[in-house]
């Protein structure tokens, strides 16, 4: 699903001519071809939490780039950089915060570490960070 919104956003960026979501989709759409070879090899089917996790990828690679280009003192590309991150981030999901996490965490029987971090990596892959989760954990 989450694959074909990124393939319409890409035809959509081709018939308005903007080059810089057409180039940023071309990378992420190509990263993703990748990992569906590689998982195809190991006999398995790309999910969205496996697309999810090549796009935060891209925002944290597209983050470092920007710092850089920031200390070499290059706003235009810092600019291009910042609309391909917001680009890129429209097409995450929205993430749990510590209250939705700490609900979660309270309706499990099995209250464990292990557990616990098992069941949301399980059930809410891409949709919570994992150190947020490991964090409110340790609170309770």
């Amino acid at each position: 699903m989450l694959l074909q919104q990124l393939k319409d956003a890409n035809v959509q960026a081709l018939k308005n001519r903007d080059a810089t979501k057409r180039s940023c989709l071309s990378v992420l759409l190509n990263k993703i071809k990748l990992a569906e070879i590689d998982k195809r090899s190991q006999g398995k089917e790309l999910a969205d939490a496996d697309i999810v996790a090549i796009l935060q990828k891209s925002v944290k690679e597209l983050t470092e780039e920007q710092q850089a280009f920031q200390k070499a003192g290059r706003s235009e590309t810092v600019a291009t950089l910042a609309e391909q991150i917001a680009f890129v981030e429209s097409f995450l999901p929205k993430m749990m915060s510590e209250e939705e996490i700490k609900a979660e965490i309270l309706s499990l029987d099995d209250k464990s570490i292990p557990s616990v971090m098992k069941h949301f990596k399980a059930n809410f892959a891409g949709k919570c960070d994992m150190r947020t989760v490991q964090a409110v954990l340790k609170t309770l």
